[in-house]
């Protein structure tokens, strides 16, 4: 079995990198940590960069999860392979640009770009979020999934991750404590669903819900409350369409022995039991 001990980074392509850079400094308040190869970074907690931005085609979207040890990445490449998934090794270049000592690349069952990398760079700059919102860290990803059952399998079976919960037939995964790293959601094909942060109030939530209308930026779902983590929400719409979300409060499952998924029904109380609607009119 792959064991991921947390999620790493996400690396997005865009068609306007200006643009998309300035998004994540102004808008989402990440910490610019500098460019180099034509890839800008960003931080979100004590890591050298939670995001990284480069000009191209917008699905080009790829997801970092961390292992502990070579010998745990070079085990995780024999599982995958033994399951029949194509693997690549990572480049020193690639290593480089990704601040991490080594890694492998390989798509998950509905075509995500997935690397498991080994030793992530931490920073020895304390984060500074770059507006008036206190981010606490990069938390989580919804990956769009072709068929969430047999992807539920993969993600539980080859990898470590649990299931936390249920919406339906969606899972909210985790790999470590916290309530999910991994949602599924349900799509015609693979891509990045959402990118999460935490923040560390409410308040943040709120003041952040009036920021982005007077910046126009379209909020997609929320303010709101999940009722499975738990957490307080707020989803909005990025650059080349990519949803990003800060959240508050999400719950810890510390008991491994006892805790027992929930199943919810797949309808719009089971996802915010404030009663918010997810906007399809700014897709």
């Amino acid at each position: 079995m792959i064991r991921l001990c947390d999620i790493a980074y996400v690396r997005l392509a865009v068609t306007d990198l200006d643009a998309a850079a300035t998004f994540a400094h102004k808008i989402i308040g990440l910490q610019s940590a500098g460019a180099n190869a034509g890839v800008r970074y960003f931080r979100s907690d004590s890591r050298t960069h939670t995001l990284s931005l480069f000009a191209g085609d917008p699905t080009d979207q790829t997801v970092g999860f961390e292992v502990a040890t070579v010998a745990d990445l070079n085990a995780a490449a024999a599982e995958l392979e033994t399951q029949r998934y194509k693997v690549s090794l990572g480049e020193t270049d690639e290593c480089e640009a990704r601040h991490v000592t080594d890694m492998i690349k390989f798509l998950d069952p509905s075509g995500n770009q997935i690397e498991l990398v080994v030793r992530h760079a931490e920073s020895g700059r304390k984060f500074v979020p770059q507006r008036d919102v206190d981010i606490r860290g990069f938390n989580h990803v919804g990956l769009r999934s072709t068929d969430t059952r047999r992807d539920e399998d993969f993600w539980t079976r080859i990898c470590n991750a649990r299931v936390s919960d249920r919406i339906g037939d969606v899972p909210l995964m985790r790999v470590n404590a916290i309530h999910h790293t991994i949602a599924l959601a349900p799509a015609a094909s693979g891509g990045l669903h959402h990118i999460n942060h935490q923040v560390a109030s409410t308040d943040d939530i709120l003041r952040t819900a009036n920021f982005l209308r007077e910046q126009r930026v379209p909020i997609v779902f929320g303010p709101g409350r999940h009722p499975t983590s738990g957490a307080r929400f707020l989803y909005f719409r990025g650059p080349d369409g990519v949803t990003f979300e800060y959240s508050v409060g999400v719950d810890k499952i510390t008991d491994e022995a006892t805790h027992r998924p929930r199943q919810f029904n797949a309808e719009p109380w089971s996802l915010c039991q404030w009663g918010a609607v997810w906007d399809n009119s700014t897709i």
